[in-house]
């Protein structure tokens, strides 16, 4: 009798358990996308001055929000990994042509030269020498999609492609792309200067490619004749700061550690013969064993102590480490530099971006950018769900060329009126 009175109650409390599931659901994906972060325009860290001020009112991007896609555009893991899987969306096709250099080596460096497509702000000749991310190139998407827009802006850009990282161009010399030689990317500037003595340069780094830019700029001063300024986006500073964190599982840095690892291996073993062939000249420290480890490595840092280090001849991982970063050679950048990363990128621990942080603070050309949201290389907007092709960063990076372009015209009219009236006096 007791049973059947109870009877009843089974449903509501069927009815209880699937409010439960559904709101452990929800939670589970509030918190997953990050859909309670606000929006909010990104942490900005510079000197005041006059190169400051003149940023801050030339570039909007600098104080306006930066509003991602609504479901998941606040998620740093999914804006990277849509940048990973995708690059961007409808991505155009810019023509360009690919020019080759060799190098002392006998290694053949190459990169792609695409014409401006519209008169520039200022009319003046500008180049964007560009250095990709890790194993990329000019045919990459987010690559093709910035310099469309670039050309459209007035800009000439040339893009390195890492040395091994075209997939139909062989390696001439046993030696490919490392995480800090400057050497293909001086090669490339060098001829740019050379071809066009008229024009000034814009000097572009993504992620791996903004250390080689930074690094490239601070080794010798003449390395920043011609240049208006340099913009680094998503890099990490320092290596050896970098490889504690990218051995941990928080942000699931291990993870991605493995997955780039993988996408390494693949490059490496694709150029096998050039690199460990018996015909090969290799460097004395690079060995047979090595290229057995590789096939086990787990981790770039694995790769990095038993090939990448090799190619350079570094003793060890540690000075290999810190002889690439660009973190020795920041200090020694003169002219305008913009540093730009995420808050949320799960690839760059938040202790590396006290490197820029702590340089904002000494250096009157330096400007830190730091977003909330875009993870690594993302910085996708849109309003609900689908983004748009053009991204944040695309646009930041051609507003701030624009400004410091104006800003250098302005300065030499200044000096130019100085000039007429010292001579009338």
């Amino acid at each position: 009798m007791n049973a059947m009175l109870e009877t009843p109650e089974l449903p509501a409390v069927f009815d209880g358990v699937k409010l439960a599931a559904v709101a452990a659901v929800l939670y589970v994906i509030v918190r997953c996308l990050n859909l309670k972060s606000p929006t909010a325009p990104p942490d900005l860290y510079f000197q005041d001055s006059g190169l400051s001020r003149f940023l801050l009112k030339s570039c909007p991007l600098l104080t306006k929000e930066y509003i991602p896609p609504l479901i998941w555009g606040k998620s740093g893991h999914i804006q990277t990994a849509l940048y990973g899987k995708m690059g961007r969306v409808r991505s155009p096709h810019p023509y360009g042509h690919r020019k080759f250099i060799t190098m002392s080596d006998g290694a053949t460096s190459t990169f792609d030269l695409f014409e401006p497509l519209a008169e520039h702000c200022v009319g003046d000749d500008v180049t964007m020498v560009i250095c990709p991310g890790i194993a990329n190139h000019s045919e990459k998407q987010y690559i093709r999609t910035f310099v469309d827009y670039a050309q459209k802006n007035g800009y000439r850009c040339a893009v390195l492609n890492h040395l091994g990282a075209l997939p139909n161009i062989e390696l001439t010399s046993p030696r490919m792309f490392t995480y800090g030689c400057t050497w293909e990317f001086g090669a490339m500037v060098n001829y740019i200067k050379k071809t066009y003595p008229q024009t000034q340069l814009v000097v572009v780094g993504f992620s791996l490619g903004g250390n080689i830019v930074c690094k490239y700029l601070g080794e010798t001063q003449a390395n920043q004749e011609k240049v208006l300024c340099c913009v680094s986006v998503c890099q990490g500073y320092s290596a050896l700061r970098a490889q504690e964190t990218f051995m941990q599982w928080d942000q699931c840095r291990r993870f991605y550690n493995f997955l780039m690892a993988d996408n390494m291996k693949k490059i490496i073993l694709s150029h096998r013969q050039a690199l460990f062939g018996d015909h090969v000249k290799k460097p004395q420290s690079l060995e047979d064993t090595d290229l057995s480890r590789l096939y086990t490595a787990t981790s770039l840092m694995q790769i990095d102590d038993n090939v990448m280090r090799k190619f350079h001849g570094y003793n060890s991982l540690k000075e290999y480490y810190e002889e690439e970063s660009c973190m020795r050679y920041l200090h020694r950048i003169y002219v305008p530099l913009m540093l730009v990363n995420a808050a949320d990128d799960p690839l760059v621990h938040e202790s590396l971006l006290t490197i820029p942080k702590s340089l904002s603070e000494k250096r009157e050309n330096v400007m830190f950018v730091l977003p909330l949201h875009g993870g690594h290389l993302g910085f996708f907007e849109g309003s609900v769900l689908f983004p748009e092709p053009l991204t944040w960063m695309d646009k930041l990076v051609v507003e701030y060329a624009n400004a410091i372009c104006q800003w250098e015209r302005n300065k030499s009219q200044c000096s130019d009126t100085e000039q007429v009236e010292a001579e009338l006096e």
